[in-house]
């Protein structure tokens, strides 16, 4: 450890989350004062201010907190590391899309979203005249896999077949609790309240949309348990609202019913998608394997039962 005149420097000595580094780093201070420094502004990686629990932080990075009086602004770079490209070809784009950050603008002037992002990108790449389009959607606080396309065409081969050219959709989650049966399938329809933006869920066609959720406990702790959901229609906030029906909200979902916010966000990812290529027929298959913060949540939650046996 070392100090300056903007505060306090640590260099990583392993790879994690950087909440989780900021835990294990300064474990004699509260753990709402230490999230207090990233959601003030107050930590810097490389040089580099973020607010994001769960931002990547690797050996040797150098990890910087600052006093209260020496906030900086976001610099440019970070806007690269909030959508991660993981496959392109000449038709589409599969990206990997952080947590926080929007599939498309609200309207709200210099907003960025995965779009503005991918839409720079490809001007950068391929010209000006370049353009991209948007096939999907997850919502902002749901991080993992989105699929988007290169031309008008592809796109709308993609929308108009997405139930039959889409073959498998997983998202994984840490819900509050543990379900009463460790595998299971929930049904509802969802109908979206248009003043307050929240859905609500009937066990019987209230003219709403048919939803369709199966899901899959992988692990259980003392408060969470890591599930795996799997989507059989893709409805506004689907996996939200069954797992609260479940009596297990995902954690930091506090519209849907969790009272628990281990990772400063939703702990919802969309980790798989497996789809037939809608211009060469073929299938293609992409995992981002569950996120190191998962894992960190997960490892802290089994280690609390553990100790309390």
């Amino acid at each position: 450890m070392g100090t300056n005149n903007s505060g306090r420097d640590y260099i990583a000595d392993n790879d994690s989350s950087l909440l989780q580094y900021l835990y294990r780093t300064l474990s004699g201070q509260s753990r709402s004062s230490i999230k207090a420094y990233l959601t003030h502004g107050q930590v810097t990686v490389n040089g580099q201010n973020t607010t994001a629990f769960d931002y990547p932080v690797h050996k040797g990075d150098r990890i910087s907190i600052l006093d209260k009086g020496m906030m900086i602004k976001k610099r440019g770079g970070d806007k690269e590391t909030r959508v991660k490209i993981v496959f392109e070809d000449t038709w589409i784009i599969v990206a990997d899309k952080r947590s926080g950050v929007l599939t498309m603008s609200t309207g709200a002037e210099g907003e960025v979203t995965a779009y503005s992002l991918l839409s720079d990108y490809m001007k950068r790449m391929h010209g000006r005249n370049s353009k991209i389009f948007i096939v999907h959607r997850i919502d902002r606080e749901t991080s993992g896999l989105v699929i988007f396309a290169k031309d008008e065409r592809t796109k709308h081969n993609l929308q108009e077949n997405w139930n039959e050219s889409v073959l498998e959709r997983k998202y994984c989650a840490i819900i509050e609790g543990r379900p009463r049966e460790a595998e299971g399938t929930v049904r509802s329809w969802l109908k979206e309240n248009p003043k307050s933006l929240k859905v609500t869920s009937s066990p019987v066609d209230n003219g709403g949309k048919e939803a369709v959720t199966h899901y899959r406990v992988i692990s259980s702790g003392k408060h969470y348990s890591l599930t795996e959901f799997e989507l059989e229609t893709g409805r506004k906030h689907q996996i939200r609202v069954h797992a609260s029906l479940m009596g297990c909200p995902v954690a930091g979902d506090r519209r849907y019913g969790a009272k628990e916010n281990p990772m400063g966000r939703i702990a919802l990812h969309a980790r798989s998608i497996v789809f037939r290529h809608p211009v060469t027929g073929k299938i293609m298959s992409f995992d981002t394997g569950l996120p190191s913060s998962f894992k960190a949540v997960m490892k802290e939650d089994t280690f609390s039962t553990d100790q309390n046996r």
